[in-house]
């Protein structure tokens, strides 16, 4: 009997030990004492905050800028939970790792409705139809990061016109976050390593959008003993110069340039690297204004590595009427004067280069599939001269194909498919014979006589 009491007296302590540990791994800080506003302030603009029912009620209010109650505190490293329940009106977001200063000067956005603009990374609260709650969109700098289009599994996460459960987690350059236990993106970031959290009211311009309200409980957050969440295999969008993060590196993504050579690249129908083209510098493959690829020694580069389905992430530099282009299924075959045919996803500035008015219905334009297809571009995509543009090309097993540009996705066929070939049969490539079926072939950098810079190009093979 008492090797009885004694065992079960053990086993209590073993649970009560467990609990403790756990309780200690886990040290969670209300942000919200469910009272008052206290530890909050309000920035950029004057929708409504007050406390009802132990909830924030965000209330919004007609021709205000997005509005936000922000700690007072700023965090680093961090797990971040919160419930909230919105109705299908309105959009919301919460901010995080974020700032507040002058607009013009910082942000390089001019807003006349506040001196000083909040600016800084945002997980979405998006109940509309395009499901994009839990993408982190960079408040009122980049744009979009990181868009459920990258993850679309995961649009179906979100409960309407009930309450949702967020969790951020932001330990080092790692960002990522989850709704309702559904992981949903994954960004490897450093531009802001800490700042405040904040609970958004958007603006609204529309009178019937007055009035609508979002509510948010159990805010609170971990900053100590800080542990990942196990693997969850989402796509990673990584913004870190020429590096692979070990959860890329996991999935099979690898650099196809490492930042400081040309190895794995030649000149197109070349045995050698074209150098005097090319160059490699402070990270990025630029091509200069050299030889234009229509003449026969053209200057285009390819890998020397042949590939049949994969997805090609890269990073483009234009300059002021930039023309170049990344082509894939190149197969060297054709010996024209202008270069290798393939597919090519085209890098154009748009406003300047006179190509952008030429083909049909804009196939010709940034981001299309050149001469056949494209891109569904809608403003907001795109990138000032100068900056660094997030290209990617998926190629799936199945041929089915996809250009994506700044996180949005403006382009989709199917390889060998009867609408595809219909346009091939109508375009310059109609006499090539097998173009863009091949099953397999290189990757090309184009020269075309502007200059251009890549950096940031890596490649996973699917299977």
């Amino acid at each position: 009997m008492k090797r009885n009491v004694l065992s079960v007296f053990i086993l209590i302590l073993m649970i009560c030990d467990v609990h403790a540990q756990k309780k200690t791994a886990e040290q969670w800080e209300n942000l919200f004492n469910g009272k008052d506003l206290k530890g909050f302030k309000q920035l950029n603009g004057k929708a409504k905050y007050v406390v009802q029912d132990g909830e924030i009620v965000g209330t919004t209010v007609l021709n205000e800028p997005n509005t936000f109650l922000a700690t007072e505190k700023e965090y680093g490293d961090f797990i971040f939970e919160v419930d909230f329940k919105v109705n299908d009106n309105m959009n919301s977001g919460v901010q995080f790792r974020s700032e507040i200063k002058d607009a013009k000067d910082q942000c390089n956005v001019t807003d006349k409705r506040t001196p000083e603009r909040v600016h800084g990374y945002q997980m979405e609260i998006d109940p509309s139809d395009r499901g994009w709650s839990g993408g982190i969109y960079d408040e009122a700098r980049r744009g979009w990061l990181y868009s459920m289009e990258n993850n679309p599994a995961a649009k179906n996460a979100f409960k309407h016109n009930d309450w949702n459960h967020y969790r951020i987690e932001c330990i080092g350059n790692s960002i990522r976050t989850w709704v309702n236990g559904i992981a949903c993106a994954h960004l490897i970031d450093d531009m802001t390593p800490k700042g405040f959290i904040a609970l958004q009211v958007h603006a609204v311009s529309d009178p019937k959008n007055v009035g609508e309200e979002i509510r948010w409980k159990n805010v609170r957050i971990q900053t100590k003993n800080l542990k990942p969440s196990p693997d969850d295999n989402v796509f990673v969008v990584n913004t870190l110069i020429n590096t692979i993060s070990p959860d890329e590196k996991r999935m099979g993504y690898r650099l196809l340039f490492d930042g400081k050579t040309t190895d794995g690249w030649k000149g197109a129908n070349k045995d050698v690297f074209p150098s005097d083209t090319w160059w490699v510098e402070n990270g990025t493959l630029n091509v200069s204004k050299g030889k234009d690829p229509r003449m026969s020694n053209g200057g285009d580069i390819i890998t020397k590595e042949a590939f049949s389905a994969f997805d090609l992430q890269f990073e483009f530099q234009m300059t002021d009427t930039a023309n170049s282009g990344v082509k894939y299924f190149v197969v060297e075959k054709e010996k024209t004067t202008g270069g290798p045919i393939g597919l090519e996803y085209q890098i154009l500035d748009d406003d300047k280069h006179p190509d952008a008015k030429a083909g049909v219905n804009g196939d010709r334009k940034l981001a299309s599939l050149y001469d056949l297809i494209p891109a569904n571009k809608n403003g907001r995509e795109k990138l000032p001269i100068g900056e660094w543009n997030r290209g990617r090309i998926v190629v799936y097993p199945n041929g089915h194909v996809e250009h994506w540009i700044n996180g949005w996705k403006v382009v989709e066929y199917q390889r060998g498919s009867p609408e595809f070939l219909a346009l091939v049969a109508k375009s310059k490539y109609a006499k090539i014979p097998d173009f863009g079926i091949v099953p397999k072939g290189h990757i090309l950098l184009q020269e075309h006589g502007t200059h251009v810079a890549f950096r940031s190009i890596k490649i996973k093979e699917l299977k």
